[in-house]
């Protein structure tokens, strides 16, 4: 699968548990609906600044959500473009379990390709997950971060890279716990 981007070394050696947990997964990962100072709180307990908040944040320039995850913002939230919450809603119904698992792109201009578009449209007010457009509020104190990643996509791409490799030296396991993989796609 080819998106683009940025690439950088991946440290070896690192250990990797046997299991995997989606709870502790969703645990680990701020819902959809994070306000500014939740993001920034969470990232930072990691030991994350607010740089790499918003850089990290740059991965929404691909993938997809669910229409429970974007719909109270597009029906209720006021600093959206209505063109743009005229699309969404045209794809996810107001009412609650009517179309709950369709889809919407992170990035409405490319979707597939791992750019900073994403930056533009939060500056647009077009980011289609509450906790996207925090990012950007009026006043706020990552906008000056969206802004330059939204005008310069080698910036973007350069602290996107520092920060997946910070976020890479996060609780690392040590000792017997996990293993080192022969094969990154599964237990040895």
């Amino acid at each position: 699968l080819q998106l683009g981007g940025p690439n950088w070394n991946v440290k070896l050696g690192r250990r990797d548990a046997r299991t995997a947990s989606r709870s502790a997964a969703n645990n680990g990962i701020p819902p959809p609906t994070s306000n500014l100072n939740a993001l920034t709180s969470r990232f930072g307990a990691l030991g994350l600044s607010t740089k790499d908040l918003v850089a990290l944040s740059g991965s929404h320039t691909i993938g997809q959500a669910r229409c429970t995850s974007f719909r109270a913002r597009i029906y209720n939230e006021t600093n959206l473009d209505a063109s743009f919450a005229r699309t969404r809603q045209g794809n996810c119904p107001r009412a609650s379990g009517s179309g709950d698992n369709n889809l919407a792109p992170l990035d409405l201009q490319t979707p597939t390709n791992f750019d900073n578009n994403y930056f533009k449209n939060v500056v647009n007010q077009r980011g289609l997950l509450h906790s996207d457009q925090q990012l950007f509020l009026s006043g706020g104190s990552t906008n000056s971060f969206v802004s330059t990643y939204a005008n310069n996509p080698q910036t973007f791409n350069s602290d996107f890279v520092s920060a997946m490799i910070k976020m890479g030296d996060i609780s690392p396991l040590t000792g017997s716990k996990g293993e080192i993989r022969k094969n990154c796609r599964r237990i040895n």
